[in-house]
């Protein structure tokens, strides 16, 4: 059952590329409900048999994906997905050094995108891919086609008796123009993301030691999703070559920079391929399609935020101080906004776009795109009232001014975040029961046991004095 969305990949054009790159084994990819990235390797032999049939596996042996009731599921290759994977991120050779070159050359590894269905070839409603494929349906059935450009932010560490530290030479902060040795390690990880089809606008320094930030191009939210899931473990296996350990953990460190995800946002008409935010004569060139996306966004944003902070360490990263969102808030010229509308370029008709600032690079993108674009939406849907923008500094008023009812907080705790997300019936929509279900629970079973542990700040801080 071959996919007919994207990029229309044909069987025939990936049976090319698996002879030209003498692919010998292929990576059929999938995401479980938390995020992360899961794998089943078949020889390229059983590919083809793979496109027409799917692959078998026992889905109840994956925490999140489904019930023992529901155990068969198939893997259903994406072929618009499918790439080789560049040598930098293939698994070590195993075999001597000694041997031709031919016999290292068979062990090519190509990855592949699934999708995951039934017995019957229906859509699995416990897919993460499926819940964003269900969400851009609905942008679609409305005239909108949704694309994203994410800013993913991760610290490389150095490797000390097995465990990972803070790395000691590379000092740099933001935007700094350095020699140091990470920014060829940097230039690789974007190369082979380049050579698997994925479009990098840039890449920097950010402002912690040790913390580096890629860019990508602004595309459809699906492929950005799968790109995200991608990039993140080649990062890490390119990272691995060289000694260190890419962490995507949001706050790694205490009283330093967190590593958020910022995801910068269109809608596009597809009839008219226009960015449907533009309004050049309203203030701040804004459409009201544009104000009812931000106000849908607003409107949900405490009850999305366990799928777009999904940690218990991503609310250290959501404090104040270090250039994350406390506040659901909206503004242009304040970086510490929920949602900023940075201001357009001399073509506002590929530069206007919306940037949510509160996601962390721990979340599953295809869950956190999805709520996102549905929140969006329902505040077009329901002609939301944008609030006024809060374009002043918030953080250099004094306390008692910052906390005034001019806005709501984001939730200071996953538990917290968790409530939320029970209290909205249009997240339980967006995710579907089984989704929904396995997230709550996953995560729940993380806060408790997180709250039920007596940490080290509590022993410093109390033994001495009770």
């Amino acid at each position: 059952m071959a996919d007919k969305r994207g990029d229309h990949t044909s069987f025939e054009q990936v049976m090319a590329t698996i002879k030209n790159e003498r692919i010998r084994f292929v990576n059929l990819e999938f995401t479980d409900v938390v995020g992360v990235a899961k794998c089943v390797t078949i020889p390229v032999e059983q590919f083809a048999d793979c496109v027409r049939h799917g692959k078998w596996f026992d889905g109840s042996a994956l925490e999140n994906i489904a019930r023992v009731a529901e155990s068969d599921m198939y893997l259903y290759p994406d072929l618009s997905t499918f790439t080789a994977l560049p040598g930098t991120v293939r698994p070590a050779p195993t075999i001597d050094a000694h041997l031709q070159d031919s016999q290292s050359e068979g062990e090519a590894v190509a990855r592949v995108i699934c999708d995951i269905r039934e017995p019957d070839g229906e859509r699995f409603e416990g897919d993460p891919r499926a819940a964003l494929l269900g969400a851009i349906e609905e942008a679609r059935a409305m005239g909108f086609k949704y694309q994203v450009a994410p800013e993913l932010e991760f610290f490389l560490l150095q490797v000390k008796d097995k465990k990972p530290v803070p790395l000691q030479d590379d000092p740099g902060s933001y935007f700094d123009l350095s020699t140091k040795f990470t920014v060829t390690i940097r230039s690789e990880m974007v190369h082979a993301l380049q050579s698997m089809g994925i479009k990098i606008e840039s890449s920097h320094h950010e402002v912690a030691p040790g913390q580096h930030e890629i860019d990508f191009e602004i595309g459809d939210a699906l492929r950005m999703a799968d790109s995200l899931m991608t990039a993140k473990y080649v990062i890490k296996a390119i990272a691995s070559q060289h000694n260190l350990y890419a962490t995507f953990l949001p706050k790694p460190f205490y009283r330093t920079n967190g590593s958020g995800l910022h995801i910068h946002q269109q809608l596009i008409s597809t009839d008219t391929g226009k960015n449907v935010f533009v309004d050049e004569h309203a203030e701040y060139g804004l459409s009201e399609i544009g104000r009812g996306f931000i106000a849908g966004q607003l409107a949900h944003a405490r009850s999305m935020c366990a799928i777009l902070a999904p940690l218990v360490n991503s609310y250290k990263r959501l404090v104040r101080g270090y250039e994350a969102p406390v506040l659901v808030n909206w503004g242009r010229v304040n970086r510490q906004a929920l949602i900023r509308v940075p201001r357009p370029g001399t073509d506002p008709q590929t530069s206007m776009r919306i940037e949510l600032r509160c996601s962390d690079p721990s979340c599953n993108p295809h869950l956190a795109l999805a709520v996102m674009l549905r929140a969006g939406l329902d505040g077009i849907q329901r002609k939301m009232t944008l609030p006024p923008a809060m374009d002043e500094n918030i953080f250099l008023q004094d306390e008692g001014e910052r906390l005034r009812p001019r806005a709501r907080l984001l939730p200071a705790t996953l538990g917290e975040a968790l409530d939320g997300m029970r209290e909205d019936t249009l997240i339980r929509d967006v995710l579907g029961d089984t989704i929904y279900e396995g997230f709550i629970d996953a995560k729940s079973i993380e806060w408790t046991e997180y709250r039920q542990q007596v940490h080290n700040w509590e022993i410093e801080r109390y033994l001495p004095v009770f």
